[in-house]
């Protein structure tokens, strides 16, 4: 079996579903940010990728994507609903997003989310040289640092969660709770998209586990497992380059006229979750619409939200919901032609989306709570003429790098109108210098500078950071 020094650990392996004719694979358009944040790096070093497929049953044999060997896990029709639906999507996540759902807790989901993590580690474990780096990614896989390194002690293992990491008493709340800590802490470096998170972990272990802490170490017996924030980034040139082609500025321009040519465009790209803000959004603007501040004719609100986990109840509901409260705006404001809402739930490739992102002259990004939100910061890489005005929900981890944009708490309905309206009416001046300067900090903390920090601090310098700082 071929084995490699660099192996990234994952739910999802970053593909599509279908393999074409000829047997080959794409990197996959995904509509979260792990997939967007490491297939940049991974195209510049060979690697293997361990995780699901899609489907269930045996376990898909599939060749290489951009030099990255696929290793795929097997899930069975019990693990996705126990495993995935259950324990990783209708408890952890609605937890690590300030149960802004209530998280639902049952031992079955319990033993899935060991059962499967187990699975991942033992994969892991046959695909990784000797000393090799791993790099176990987000929520679903908690337990496999501390599974690996029974396995295979010779590894160098880092574990980064892409989700915001809850406050204590929140945390607390979990039936299995020191267990999840001490899989985590399997790893030699955990990181974190902010500091805030890593205080929250620091003294989730202190007061859980009993063991040494700061906001920078924990001590476990004779190991010292390092934490900090590393928020994750975007291609910013890549993004450039591409909302900067010709065929992509001419596709703008007929969005904008299938659109109507209104005097503005305001722009929402999401997940369908609930996590996101959605129907706080869409209240927000049918309520400035209703009191005459906007008007159809002049304001166009372009709302994509891509289903996501479509067989868990809660998000059932919540489509149902927005494309009630869609037709319902649009029912009551929109016209012939002239709807108030354009309600799009198809993924987009990478060029439409850059194409929209140059259309839109405020981007709304109001997350009741996010861990990083790449969305916003792909809109900043994509505003090369630095136009554009960003309404950032300050529950968004992007917020803390981008404070130029206009920050809003996206529960507070009027602050959030009121934020929506001077975004609409900003003085050009303005929304230039806000504009260029979050443009000038994401090409200083790209997707590059994400990883070098990373890998720097777990491999110590090693020839896996020296070979990202030749190729990014």
């Amino acid at each position: 079996m071929r084995q490699s020094s660099l192996v990234v650990v994952a739910n999802r392996l970053p593909i599509d579903d279908s393999v074409a004719p000829d047997g080959a694979c794409e990197w996959r358009s995904s509509p979260g940010g792990l997939v967007s944040a490491l297939h940049p790096l991974l195209r510049h070093t060979p690697a293997t990728w361990v995780g699901w497929a899609g489907g269930t049953g045996p376990a898909p044999a599939l060749p290489d994507v951009d030099r990255v060997r696929m290793h795929t896990v097997p899930l069975s029709s019990e693990d996705l609903r126990d495993h995935y639906e259950g324990f990783a999507n209708s408890t952890l996540w609605p937890l690590y997003h300030d149960a802004v759902e209530q998280p639902e807790y049952h031992r079955r989901w319990w033993e899935a989310y060991q059962r499967v993590n187990q699975r991942f580690a033992e994969a892991t474990a046959e695909v990784a040289e000797r000393g090799a780096v791993v790099w176990v990614q987000d929520y679903h896989l908690q337990l496999v640092p501390g599974l690996l390194r029974e396995l295979r002690p010779d590894l160098r293992i880092g574990f980064f969660l892409h989700v915001p990491f809850p406050p204590p008493e929140l945390f607390m709340q979990l039936p299995r709770r020191a267990e999840l800590l001490r899989g985590m802490l399997g790893a030699d470096l955990i990181g974190f998209q902010r500091a805030q998170a890593a205080h929250n972990f620091a003294q989730l272990v202190a007061k859980v586990l009993d063991l040494p802490a700061t906001d920078r170490r924990v001590g476990v017996g004779d190991r010292v497992v390092r934490i900090g924030a590393f928020p994750v980034s975007i291609d910013t040139a890549e993004m450039a380059a591409l909302a900067g082609r010709p065929d992509v500025a001419a596709r703008a321009r007929r969005l904008r006229h299938d659109l109507g040519d209104p005097d503005h465009v305001i722009l929402s790209v999401d997940r369908m979750d609930y996590t996101k803000g959605i129907e706080q959004r869409l209240k927000a603007y049918s309520e400035l619409l209703a009191s005459g501040h906007v008007k159809v004719r002049d304001t166009v609100l372009v709302q994509v939200a891509v289903p996501s986990r479509e067989r868990v109840t809660q998000y059932q509901i919540l489509r149902d919901r927005v494309e009630r409260e869609v037709g319902r705006i649009n029912g009551e404001f929109g016209r012939v032609g002239e709807p108030a809402i354009h309600y799009l739930t198809q993924p987009f490739d990478r060029a439409e989306l850059a194409a929209l992102y140059r259309i839109a002259d405020v981007m709304a990004v109001t997350p009741l709570r996010d861990g990083m939100n790449l969305v916003a910061k792909e809109y900043v890489a994509a505003r090369v003429d630095d136009t554009g005005t960003l309404l950032l929900s300050e529950f968004a981890g992007a917020a803390a790098e981008l404070p130029q944009a206009y920050l809003v708490n996206p529960h507070d309905l009027e602050g959030l109108k009121q934020k929506l309206l001077t975004a609409l009416q900003a003085d050009p001046a303005d929304v230039t210098a806000r504009m260029r300067a979050m443009r000038e900090h994401l090409h200083r903390n790209d997707i590059h500078a994400w990883a070098r920090s990373y890998l720097s601090a777990l491999d110590d310098g090693g020839s896996l950071l020296n070979h990202i700082s030749t190729t990014g």
